[in-house]
């Protein structure tokens, strides 16, 4: 276990322990010199920027000013203090709702927690149904469909949104054949907030689509044929064989490909990217990749306490999931 545990330490824990100290502390702020110069009509103050104080300070501490939890807790996180003021001239609670979620923090999450509560689910769903039909085929015409199903898995998600982000523009494909259809020239995907969310889930669907299906295949290769042949002697239908043995049979594979799909999905970014999306959805990811590229002055710290409260939800949506499939390896077990 030492090579594991190794490597564990060094490539997962000490960069955590890393991003939450740094989620501690804020950048310097530049050193500002004041100036007073007078002449014969009186004196002027200017102000400039100590440039070589700035670095200097910025070298000898390099994490920045420690800031402590306030990063946490200010505006563009948590924002406890923008939440008691809603709550306290809260006129009802569509209003307060309103108010909390038009919050960066917020607002973020709303969306990471849609997309990652309705793509997961599908996915799982629609790839076990795949696999089920595609395990019923003739076997001479089963290899070019696992081929033709493993297709959106094998383009880059970077690419494969941009394809659709291009296919549903109103010279598209996809937009035409709508503005065709509605007899509405004007009418756009891209100008729509829950379009625009119903596109990112629908990429998100086709894209991880390929994993959970090749997957529950590989489980359905395992399933005991004498337990079906049973099943099937003793009148069950297809339906019941499917829920009462092959499922049940699959539920290790259903609590993986879970597993995999919920850090996946919590962790969604190229889409919003690519489809140019982030005046309608942004994600947790986003805004991390948001502070980062603060021309001339990344904001670490931000990025660094997103980052942290994205892995802790993760943990929580893991959670119920992990405590399941330790109850499953218990009972197996016994």
């Amino acid at each position: 276990m030492t090579p594991t545990l190794s490597a564990m330490v060094l490539f997962i824990a000490l960069p955590i322990i890393s991003v939450f100290i740094q989620s501690l502390h804020i950048q310097h702020q530049q050193v500002i010199v004041v100036s007073e110069s007078c002449g014969p009509f009186g004196c002027t103050k200017t102000t400039s920027v100590d440039t070589e104080a700035t670095e200097k300070l910025r070298s000898e501490q390099p994490l920045g000013q420690f800031n402590g939890f306030n990063t946490y807790t200010n505006r563009s996180h948590l924002a406890f203090a923008e939440i008691v003021e809603a709550w306290n001239s809260m006129p009802d609670t569509r209003t307060f709702l309103d108010r909390v979620f038009n919050l960066p923090f917020y607002k973020a999450l709303a969306f990471t927690l849609t997309y990652t509560l309705v793509v997961t689910p599908l996915v799982i769903l629609l790839g076990l149904a795949i696999a089920v039909g595609v395990n019923a085929l003739p076997k001479i015409i089963r290899g070019p469909s696992i081929f033709v199903s493993l297709l959106p898995f094998l383009v880059t998600p970077l690419v494969g949104s941009l394809i659709l982000f291009w296919m549903v523009d109103g010279d598209g494909i996809i937009g035409a054949t709508l503005q065709l259809i509605f007899d509405d020239p004007s009418l756009s995907l891209k100008a729509s907030t829950p379009l625009m969310w119903i596109m990112l889930m629908v990429y998100g669907v086709w894209h991880t689509l390929p994993f959970s299906f090749i997957t529950f295949y590989a489980g359905l290769q395992t399933v005991p044929q004498n337990t079906l042949e049973a099943a099937m002697i003793d009148g069950a239908s297809k339906w019941q064989a499917m829920t009462y043995v092959v499922v049940p049979h699959l539920m290790p594979l259903v609590y993986f490909v879970t597993l995999m799909l919920l850090m996946d999905n919590f962790r969604v970014f190229e889409p919003i990217v690519s489809f140019s999306a982030q005046a309608h959805a942004q994600s947790l990811s986003w805004i991390i990749f948001n502070d980062l590229r603060e021309a001339g002055n990344p904001l670490f710290g931000s990025a660094g306490a997103t980052s942290m409260m994205t892995i802790i939800g993760v943990v929580i949506l893991l959670t119920p999931v992990l405590i399941r499939t330790w109850r499953e390896f218990n009972r197996r077990v016994k």
